[in-house]
């Protein structure tokens, strides 16, 4: 059954190039980003692997772990994070499960057979600190990940948890937001929003970020 977003994710063991990894001791409290591969050694898995490294310390300013997931086994990882430190100019700084039983593929339904037959397609999850799914995409293999999007969303997630907000299009971190529908009481909003807020309509009031 696919997962949908609010579904505790389910807890799995699995073999990994840091060790075998129980996920849910492995995430503790933390944010969790867990994104697949089709397979090992194919290029924009390498440039993706690559650039998730490069964002490594932007994920743990956030609270959040990163964890990738391919079907090969564990020595074919390691043969494959020299070539992406190489190609890439970094190092890889986090595990890649090694799912040859594609126990967690199937947990996770990252298998799409009218896509990719047995393979697993580009699926990204954003997991929080209760193993709440609270975002699911799943890419074409032909099409790289935009890693800076996955960033903003978490930090639209983190932000609305802790304020009645929500974020418009195209938000980014230090943006305005949309104060939530649900808060009409003046007073309310006064003590809430002290920066003040600008109604556009009364469905649509904007406020400075309240975190900034």
């Amino acid at each position: 059954m696919a997962l949908r977003l609010g579904d505790t994710v389910p807890d799995f063991t699995q073999a990994s190039s840091e060790g075998e990894i129980n996920f849910y001791e492995w995430a503790g409290d933390s944010w969790v980003v867990l994104f697949s591969h089709p397979a090992d050694y194919t290029p924009v898995c390498t440039t993706e692997l690559g650039t998730v490294a490069k964002l490594k310390l932007e994920f743990d300013k956030r609270g959040v772990k990163v964890i990738a997931l391919s079907v090969d086994d564990v020595e074919s990882h390691k043969g494959w994070i020299g070539d992406i430190n190489e190609t890439q100019s970094t190092t890889v700084n986090y595990p890649i499960l090694a799912d040859g039983d594609k126990k967690v593929s199937e947990l996770y339904d990252m298998i799409h057979p009218n896509s990719l037959n047995s393979l697993t397609v580009r699926t990204v999850f954003i997991i929080d600190p209760h193993k709440k799914l609270r975002l699911s995409i799943a890419y074409p293999a032909s099409t790289g990940r935009n890693f800076d999007e996955i960033i903003r969303v978490i930090d639209s997630l983190q932000l609305t948890d802790n304020h009645q907000v929500a974020t418009p299009a195209n938000w980014k971190d230090g943006d305005d937001c949309v104060i939530v529908h649900s808060l009409k009481d003046p007073e309310v909003l006064k003590e809430k929003f002290p920066q003040g807020y600008t109604e556009v309509k009364p469905y649509l009031r904007m406020t400075p970020q309240p975190n900034k």
